[in-house]
C-alpha cells in the first residue's frame, strides 16, 4: 500500500481514531486497498498522517472486531477477504427493492372489525366524557408512592427485582385470595389465581389456550368490542346473543358454543345488571352443553346504589365460570395489572402461556400492589373513589333529564352512561359535532354485531371528567343535537 488518500480534519469534535475508522472502511468498501498486501503499520501509518500510534491502534481494533480486517501471523493486517464478498458490487448484484409489508404480514381475521378509537389528546378538551380513563387528580399519589418504595427496602426488594419465571408475586395472591376476592363472594386458593397484565391478557391468554379454529364464542351484542377481536383472532366464530334491561337473554340451549364472554355485573356498554334468574340459568345451560363462561368483572366496585350483586363465580354450580378482574378501573389503567380465578389445572396451562409471551407482571407493581392491599389503602380508595364516581353519576344522569328532549334511566353503576337516541340521530355524526365544541363522547354503533343498524347510540364516561365540568358539557352537548334533530 502506497501514499494514502485519508485525511484527518482536527477540530471538527469527532475523535481522530473514528475518521481515520470511517475513511479505512470506506477505502476497503471502494476496493482502493489491495487485499493480497498488508496495510501499513501503525508506526508508518501514523507518520503518513501525523497522529499517534495510539490512534492507529485504536482504529484498526474496530475494524478488527467488526470483520473488516484480519491479522495473518508474522505477516501483518490483511483485508478479510470474507468481507470482500459482501461489499463488491458487479453487473449482476441484485438490486435491492422495497419490502412489500403488505403480503408478508399475515392478515388477521378481525381486520374488517370495527375498533374502539379513543380521542388521543382528551384532556386536551373541556368536557372529557371518554370512557375508561380517570381523572389524575384521583389518583392515590402518596400511597401509591409510599407502596413503590417500601417494594424496594427489604423483605420485599427480592421480589420486586427477581425474575419469577412463570410465578407471581406470593403475597399479591395471598392478599387477593384474603381481602380482594370475598368482597365479590370468591373463595379461591393461592393456585387458582394469575396474575395478568390487565384483563384483556388474561381474555388473550383464555382464547388462544382454549378456542380452536372454527370454534363458537358467544357475546354479548352489544358487547365489548376488544373481547370479540381476541377471540376472531383465535380463530374463533362469534355467535352475537342480544341484551335487554335484565343483561344476556339465555338462548334456548348453549348446544355448539364452546365459551361465552359475559360482562353481568356491568354489562359493557350499557351497565345493566345480569339478573339473578338468568345467571342461574346461564349457569345451568353451560352445564348442560359443556360450555365454559368467562365472567369479565371489570367494575363490579361502582355501585350507587344497593350492595353489589354476588359475582357469578361465587354462585353454586359455578366450576365452569372463569372470572377475570382488574385494578385498572379503579387505580389507572396504565398500571395493567389484572388477575384470573380458575381451576388450577387451567391456571398452570395459563402460567405456562404465559411464560412465553411475557414472562410475568413486573414483581415491583406486584409487590407494590399487595402492600397497598395490605395496609388498608386499596380499600379506602375503593370507597373514596365509589364516593366521588357516584356524585358524578347523579350529576350526569340529572344534566342529561335535564337537558336531553328525551328521558334516559341508567343503571346505578359503572364509569359510564349509555345513552339510546331516536332512531333518527346518526350518533356517528354527533361524535365528530361534539367534538368540535370541546365535548369528548364515545359513538355506540361499534358496540353492536351490525352497527350501520345501530347508529343512535352513545357512552359517556364520567371517571375523568372533573364534576364542575359535567353540565356545562351535556349543555353543549345538547345544543349539537338539537341542531342535528330541527327539521330541514
Amino acid at each position: 500500500m502506497g501514499r494514502t488518500l485519508i485525511s484527518i480534519e482536527r477540530g471538527t469534535g469527532e475523535p481522530i481514531y473514528q475518521q481515520l475508522r470511517k475513511a479505512l472502511e470506506h477505502e476497503i468498501a471502494s476496493g482502493a486497498l489491495n487485499p493480497r498486501l498488508p496495510l501499513p503499520s501503525s508506526r508508518e501509518l501514523a507518520r503518513e498522517l501525523g497522529v499517534s500510534r495510539n490512534t492507529v491502534n485504536t482504529a484498526y481494533q474496530e475494524l478488527q472486531a467488526e470483520g473488516f480486517i484480519e491479522s495473518q501471523p508474522r505477516r501483518g493486517l490483511f483485508v478479510n477477504p470474507e468481507m470482500l464478498k459482501h461489499l463488491e458490487y458487479g453487473e449482476d448484484e441484485p438490486v435491492a427493492t422495497a419490502v412489500d409489508w403488505s403480503q408478508r404480514i399475515r392478515r388477521s381475521p378481525d381486520a374488517e372489525m370495527p375498533e374502539i378509537a379513543k380521542v388521543r389528546d382528551w384532556d386536551r378538551y373541556p368536557y372529557p366524557f371518554v370512557a375508561g380513563q380517570v381523572d389524575a387528580e384521583s389518583f392515590p399519589k402518596l400511597a401509591w408512592a409510599r407502596a413503590l418504595r417500601d417494594a424496594l427496602d427489604p423483605p420485599h426488594l427480592h421480589y420486586s427485582l427477581r425474575d419469577g419465571i412463570d410465578e407471581d408475586d406470593p403475597l399479591l395472591v395471598d392478599a387477593l385470595c384474603r381481602a380482594v376476592l370475598p368482597t365479590r363472594g370468591i373463595e379461591a386458593d393461592p393456585e387458582q389465581v394469575l396474575i395478568t397484565l390487565g384483563s384483556q391478557q388474561g381474555l388473550d391468554l383464555l382464547g388462544y389456550t382454549l378456542l380452536r379454529p372454527g370454534d363458537s364464542v358467544g357475546v354479548e351484542d352489544p358487547g365489548y368490542l376488544d373481547a370479540r377481536h381476541i377471540f376472531s383472532r383465535a380463530g374463533a366464530l362469534l355467535t352475537p346473543l342480544r341484551v335487554d334491561a335484565s343483561g344476556l337473554i339465555p338462548p334456548p340451549d348453549l348446544h355448539g358454543i364452546s365459551l361465552l364472554h359475559l360482562t353481568p355485573s356491568h354489562h359493557s356498554p350499557t351497565n345493566v345488571t345480569l339478573s339473578i334468574g338468568r345467571r342461574k340459568q346461564l349457569l345451568a345451560l353451560a352445564q348442560q352443553s359443556d360450555t365454559l363462561i368467562i365472567e369479565d368483572d371489570y367494575d363490579s366496585e361502582f355501585r350507587y346504589q344497593g350492595s353489589p350483586t354476588p359475582a357469578l363465580k361465587a354462585l353454586p354450580g359455578s366450576e365452569r365460570v372463569i372470572y377475570l378482574g382488574t385494578f385498572s378501573k379503579f387505580l389507572a389503567p396504565g398500571l395493567r395489572l389484572g388477575y384470573l380465578v380458575a381451576s388450577p389445572e387451567l391456571i398452570r396451562e395459563l402460567r405456562s402461556q404465559r411464560r412465553y409471551r411475557v414472562r410475568h407482571a413486573s414483581g415491583h407493581l406486584q409487590r407494590a400492589m399487595s402492600l397497598l392491599i395490605e395496609n388498608g389503602q386499596y380499600h379506602r380508595t375503593v370507597r373514596r373513589r365509589r364516593t366521588q364516581l357516584q356524585r358524578k353519576w347523579h350529576a350526569l344522569r340529572e344534566s342529561l333529564n335535564e337537558t336531553l328532549p328525551w328521558r334516559i334511566d341508567p343503571p346505578p353503576g359503572g364509569v359510564s352512561i349509555w345513552v339510546s337516541g331516536p332512531p333518527e340521530l346518526d350518533c356517528v355524526e354527533l361524535a365528530r359535532r361534539a367534538l368540535a365544541r370541546g365535548v369528548v363522547i364515545e359513538r355506540g354503533d361499534i358496540y353492536f354485531a351490525d352497527p350501520a343498524a345501530n347508529r343512535n347510540h352513545f357512552r359517556l364516561g364520567f371517571a375523568a371528567i372533573p364534576h364542575e365540568a359535567i353540565r356545562p358539557g351535556v349543555a353543549q352537548l345538547r345544543r349539537v343535537i338539537t341542531t342535528m334533530l330541527e327539521p330541514r
